[in-house]
């Protein structure tokens, strides 16, 4: 009544054999993750020192390459050309939020130096923005 199934199931084949493209493990995706992050940042860092130039800034994009060149085995990233146009405030809200972003992979990887690295930067970058208005009531 059924006729047999002369080939073999899609399932068992690919099952038995390893297949053609490579796979990451979790700890690679984090690096990547992380280094994009970390790299993000240091772009964001670089336009900064060229709006506002700072030592502590100079400081921190340079510990934000090394980070990055570690996590991507030595590769150095490109560095943003400061155009020396834009809102620091911005720019501040931006860094701040790629630190936390950076953060959070840092700290789901176990990476003790680069979670200190976001941290500290979340925390400048806090620092630097303008204190938000009280808005007054008045009755």
């Amino acid at each position: 009544m059924y006729e047999p199934i002369r080939t073999k199931s899609v399932h068992s084949t690919m099952a038995g054999t390893p297949s053609d493209f490579p796979h990451r493990s979790r700890e690679e995706e984090l690096d990547i993750q992380l280094a994009g992050h970390l790299a993000a940042l240091l772009a964001v860092t670089d336009e900064l020192c060229g709006l506002t130039p700072s030592a502590d800034l100079e400081t921190s994009a340079e510990r934000l390459a090394e980070q990055v060149a570690r996590l991507r085995g030595g590769r150095a990233p490109l560095r943003a050309t400061p155009s020396a146009t834009g809102d620091p405030a911005a720019l501040h809200r931006r860094a701040h939020a790629l630190a936390g972003r950076a953060l959070v992979v840092a700290a789901s990887r176990a990476d003790t130096a680069a979670a200190i690295l976001a941290a500290e930067r979340m925390d400048a970058h806090a620092d630097a923005l303008p204190e938000p208005k009280e808005l007054s009531t008045t009755a």
